[in-house]
């Protein structure tokens, strides 16, 4: 995998961020809206690492206007992939947490320090969020739905007993993030994120956020057709395993 780094020079110092916890966003094609996303995600005093995806738009142009930093894929690998480069980074600059973000507006940057508060209350190493928990404002009965349907593949596939097994929005510790290795690049990786939490006996736990669904984010998001044959497809997988 071919990875070109480029550095928007950061003063942890005079930003005041809290250098110790890391949010990575993984983004492709976002340049209208990933400017406002790191805009939030930087208001809650954290370090932000974007992997630009392989955009051809003017993502990585919006994102060096931030005192952020940027790894860029030079193709297109997918969400999975560019999630584990963004770990990987954090993990070598000496992360102690790590939030995995969305790069199109969905999720809420207020979320995060009560991610890394459970985790701490709670002494665990994964805090997973749950719209179910919390709110999901706007979303489509057909998608929550086909949501409904990701949980029950999951407490089969993996025993993880979830309200939300496709939530984007997670933190974790330094341990629980050296312990993770993503290779499914597509929309797979968040089930295979699940059952290697499950399968690392670490513990997790889940946490209330909040998603905002809005006819942009629908459009650019996952068709709930394939997120059903993606589910068939981890199914026949586990069966003929």
């Amino acid at each position: 995998m071919q990875t070109e780094l480029a550095i928007s020079q950061v003063d942890s110092e005079a930003t005041g961020c809290q250098s110790h916890i890391w949010v990575v966003i993984a983004a492709y094609h976002e340049a209208e809206r990933i400017g406002a996303v790191v805009d939030g995600v930087r208001g809650c005093g954290a370090e932000v690492v974007v992997v630009d995806d392989g955009s051809t738009d003017d993502t990585a142009d919006s994102v060096l206007a931030r005192a952020v930093w940027l790894l860029r894929h030079s193709v297109n690998l997918g969400q999975g992939a560019a999630l584990q480069t963004g770990i990987d980074f954090a993990l070598s600059q000496g992360a102690h947490y790590i939030v995995t973000f969305d790069a199109d507006g969905q999720h809420d940057p207020a979320d995060i320090p009560r991610l890394i508060e459970a985790l701490q209350i709670n002494k665990a190493d994964y805090a997973l969020g749950s719209r179910f928990l919390g709110t999901a404002d706007g979303i489509p009965a057909m998608r929550r739905f086909v949501l409904s349907l990701a949980v029950w593949y999951t407490r089969w596939l993996s025993g993880a007993r979830l309200t939300d097994a496709h939530n984007g929005l997670r933190a974790m510790t330094r341990r629980g993030a050296s312990d993770l290795r993503i290779t499914l690049n597509r929309m797979e990786h968040a089930s295979e994120i699940i059952d290697q939490i499950v399968a690392s006996g670490l513990k997790y736990v889940e946490v209330p956020v909040r998603i905002r669904y809005t006819p942009d984010t629908l459009a650019k998001g996952q068709r709930s057709s394939a997120a059903i044959k993606m589910g068939l497809k981890l199914v026949l997988e586990k069966v003929f395993r």
